[in-house]
C-alpha cells in the first residue's frame, strides 16, 4: 500500500510523485523533524530558565531575611 500526503486537504500517493516532488517532499519531512527538535529544546530551556529564576528568587529573599526558604519545605 502506498503512502499518501495531505496537502491543504487534497491526498497525494507518494508513489505518483515525480523524483523532483520526492526530494521536495523529503526536505519537507526533514524540515519538520527539525522543527519539532527545536521546538522540544525551547521547552526545556524554558523549564530551565524558570527554574533559575526561581532559584535566584530564593537566593535574594535569602539574603534579604536570612531564612533559607528552600530548608522550610525539606
Amino acid at each position: 500500500m502506498s503512502q499518501r500526503i495531505n496537502l491543504d486537504g487534497v491526498e497525494y500517493e507518494t508513489s505518483s510523485l515525480t523524483d523532483n516532488s520526492k526530494s521536495i517532499l523529503a526536505s519537507l519531512q526533514e524540515a519538520s523533524a527539525r522543527l519539532q527538535e527545536l521546538q522540544n529544546l525551547q521547552a526545556i530551556f524554558t523549564r530551565a530558565k524558570r527554574s533559575y529564576i526561581d532559584e535566584l528568587k530564593r537566593e535574594i529573599i535569602k539574603g534579604k531575611s536570612g531564612v533559607d526558604i528552600a530548608a522550610l519545605f525539606d
